[in-house]
């Protein structure tokens, strides 16, 4: 219900889209998330545990695509980070959010896939 809303804040600070293919459906799907990219590589903050359908879609996909600060990225598997690395990778105010009262304890980090150059 919130997803709507929360897609319409994305692109200022931390909140970003990622937009992800439905493993049975097949359907496009779009989430709000809290991510973080530092050069080639994007750190999430699984705020809802890592049983989300989003992060199982993506793992059967090998794959996604996400726009962060008005740039779309498509980025390679997840892997699963230590959580006091993924949040050493997050904003100072972010990273206090997420310990408390969030109190985010899973987090992933995805490849940056270079740009396909174009014939």
């Amino acid at each position: 219900m919130l997803n709507p809303v929360m897609l319409r804040l994305v692109g200022g600070g931390s909140l970003v889209e990622l937009e992800h293919v439905g493993r049975s459906s097949g359907r496009t799907y779009r989430t709000p998330l809290l991510a973080f990219r530092r050069g080639d590589v994007v750190t999430v903050a699984l705020t809802y545990g890592p049983s989300v359908q989003w992060l199982a879609n993506i793992r059967a996909a090998g794959s996604c695509r996400m726009r962060i600060r008005g740039e779309v990225l498509t980025l390679g598997p997840p892997r699963v980070v230590d959580p006091e690395l993924g949040r050493r990778r997050t904003t100072v105010p972010a990273r206090w959010l997420l310990r408390w009262p969030i109190r985010c304890r899973d987090y992933i980090e995805l490849d940056v896939a270079p740009p396909t150059k174009r014939a």
